[in-house]
C-alpha cells in the first residue's frame, strides 16, 4: 500500500494518505509547519471531532475522577499520611510513564501504512504541527480506554485502600502533564522554571527531535542518558 514518490496534499484529510509515504514518513514528520491551525484528519466529521480537545477539558473531566478516587480511599479509613504517599507514588510513576511512552512509543520508527498511520495518529501529527492547540492534548475517549487495564493493574498490585489513591494520583499526574504541555506550546511564561521548561520542550521539537523526552521535568532523560546537550553540536567543515 506504500505509494513511491508519494507527496501529501495538505488540503485534503491526512490520516490515510501519510502511510504512503514509506520510509520517507520518518523525514516528513519531523520538518513542522508551524500554524495555529490544524489540518484536517478525517472526511467524517464524527471522527474528525474526536480528535480535537480543548485543553480545558482535561481538568474538567478527569479532576472530578480524581477526586472521586481519592475519595475512597479516605472512605476506606486510609490515614492521612499514607495517603498522601500514595498519590505522591502515583505521580512519581505518571512521570516515568511519560517519559518511557513518549521515547519508545511515541518516536518509534515506522516505515508500514499502517505503523505511519498509526503513528501519526498517536504522535507524529504533534510533531508536523506542534502548534495545533486542538490536538495538543490526550482525547478524553482515548484516555478512558487506557485508564481501565491500569486501574485493573493497580488493583492487582496493591490493597483495596491503597489502590483508589495510588490511581488518582497517577491521574492527577497525567492532568498535570496534559495542562503543563499545552501551556507549554500556547503560553508565555515570566519566570525561570516554567521558561527553561517551555525552551527545553520547544528544542525537542525543533532543534534534536531524538532527547528531551521529559515534559513536566527533565528527571528521567537525566537518569537516563537522553539529556540534549545545551548547545547545537558545531559542524565539522
Amino acid at each position: 500500500m506504500v505509494a513511491q514518490d508519494f507527496t501529501v496534499d495538505l488540503s485534503k484529510p491526512l490520516v490515510f494518505q501519510v502511510g504512503h509515504l514509506g520510509e520517507d514518513y520518518q523525514e516528513w514528520v519531523h520538518q513542522p509547519i508551524v500554524s495555529k491551525e490544524g489540518p484536517r484528519f478525517f472526511a467524517s466529521d464524527f471522527w474528525e471531532a474526536l480528535t480535537r480537545t480543548k485543553w480545558w477539558a482535561i481538568p474538567l473531566i478527569w479532576l472530578p475522577v480524581v477526586t472521586w478516587s481519592i475519595s475512597r480511599s479516605v472512605w476506606m479509613g486510609l490515614e492521612l499520611p499514607r495517603l498522601v504517599l500514595m498519590m505522591v507514588i502515583g505521580i512519581f510513576v505518571w512521570t516515568l510513564m511519560e517519559y518511557s511512552l513518549h521515547r519508545f512509543l511515541f518516536h518509534i520508527k515506522t516505515k508500514t501504512y499502517w505503523g505511519n498511520t498509526i503513528h501519526y495518529l498517536l504522535h507524529g501529527c504533534h510533531h508536523k504541527h506542534p502548534m495545533d492547540g486542538l490536538r495538543l492534548v490526550f482525547p478524553p475517549a482515548g484516555a478512558a480506554v487506557i485508564c481501565v487495564p491500569l486501574w485493573n493493574l493497580i488493583q492487582f498490585l496493591s490493597t483495596p485502600t491503597t489502590a483508589p489513591a495510588l490511581f488518582g494520583g497517577g491521574l492527577l499526574g497525567y492532568v498535570m502533564y496534559d495542562v503543563t504541555h499545552y501551556y507549554l506550546h500556547h503560553g508565555q511564561p515570566s519566570s525561570k522554571v516554567p521558561r527553561n521548561l517551555k525552551k527545553y520542550h520547544l528544542n525537542h521539537h525543533f532543534r534534536i527531535q531524538d532527547m528531551g523526552f521529559g515534559i513536566t521535568s527533565s528527571l528521567w532523560d537525566r537518569v537516563f542518558g537522553t539529556l540534549p546537550p545545551s548547545k547545537a553540536p558545531v559542524k565539522s567543515r
